[in-house]
């Protein structure tokens, strides 16, 4: 793939705004993920910024976007430290609300030396993100808009509704309540799961590169007009809806052949962000123009390369860095 091939030939910058979560990380290294009732200990935490909808945001940003984001924070310090690390990353976070006697939601955070990660996520702020953040974010139709799943399910509905008719990106990470019938009564642009998280939404195992293709289909049936299943150090696999979105009827409609796309190899160190590294990514290269399949395999590149870097927003690449682990050159320049 060529640099400068999308959008910056036409001196038009890719613009994207993401409604979702703004999170402190609190991470600390250990020789093992701990199970039930077990304590495992590692030698320091880290306290990084974080959170899907910031994640998004920054990888955005770094891969060429111009960059809005709507959420909100506690008035504390942790909220604070995380408005400032959006807006040095270029982010516009004018539509983030500071919310008065609420913390700041908190991640906490394992990891083991396969770069294997147990999360714990304390919601905080995030929970009050409702019809003020929705209407911020869709301010800019001219945006492609990213939903993430760490906001109240009311939120994700109506941003939904009122989205309708410009491109939108629903990743469903975690699954909340009521996914399926999100889906089914919704009928996103884009929806973005990993494996346990298509397997939730559809109510069957969905493990390895071929299940994640059959998932991807079954979700275009059910409405999706692009589904993608991410499935790890497999791969990923996109499933497109065969009729146009103006004629198709949602919940009937027919699923090319799933498009399945293979891992880049690469060594993971630290898999924390690189699902919302490639949500991010991906939002760049629609909003750019780049063909859907090529946009997700440039989206798997850098989710890749996060995955040879610590830290979720620290970890998160720029053009130059999948150009060198992977040897993808960013299509976006």
């Amino acid at each position: 793939m060529a640099g400068l091939r999308y959008r910056a030939a036409m001196g038009n910058r890719p613009q994207v705004t993401v409604l979702g979560s703004l999170n402190m990380d609190i991470s600390v290294t250990v020789p093992r993920l701990p199970g039930p009732g077990a304590t495992v200990l590692g030698p320091a935490a880290r306290f990084t910024p974080g959170g899907k909808g910031a994640n998004q945001a920054v990888a955005a940003a770094r891969l060429g976007a111009g960059v809005r984001m709507a959420g909100c924070v506690g008035d504390d310090d942790f909220g604070r430290q995380l408005l400032k690390a959006l807006r040095a990353e270029g982010v516009d976070a004018a539509a983030v609300r500071t919310v008065a006697g609420t913390p700041t939601g908190l991640a906490m955070i394992s990891v083991d030396p396969a770069g294997e990660n147990l999360i714990t996520v304390a919601s905080g702020a995030n929970r009050e993100v409702g019809v003020a953040e929705v209407s911020r974010a869709l301010q800019h139709p001219g945006d492609i808009l990213v939903i993430c799943a760490e906001i109240p399910v009311p939120a994700i509905a109506r941003a939904l509704t009122e989205a309708r008719g410009r491109p939108c990106i629903l990743n469903l990470a975690p699954v909340p309540d009521g996914a399926a019938a999100i889906v089914a009564g919704q009928h996103p642009d884009w929806l973005v799961v990993n494996e346990t998280e298509a397997a939730a939404i559809l109510g069957r195992p969905v493990s390895g590169l071929a299940e994640a293709g059959q998932a991807a289909a079954a979700l275009v049936a059910s409405g999706v007009k692009h589904a993608v299943v991410t499935a790890g150090a497999h791969g990923v696999a996109l499933s497109t809806a065969s009729a146009p979105a103006s004629t198709a009827r949602p919940g009937t409609g027919q699923a090319d052949a799933a498009e399945t796309i293979p891992a880049f190899p690469v060594e993971a160190v630290d898999t924390v962000g690189t699902g919302d590294t490639f949500v991010g990514a991906l939002a760049v290269a629609l909003a750019a123009g780049v063909p859907a399949a090529e946009a997700v395999r440039a989206a798997a590149a850098a989710g890749a390369t996060a995955a040879t870097r610590h830290g979720a927003q620290a970890g998160m690449p720029r053009p130059e860095n999948i150009r060198a682990v992977t040897g993808l050159t960013w299509p976006v320049g």
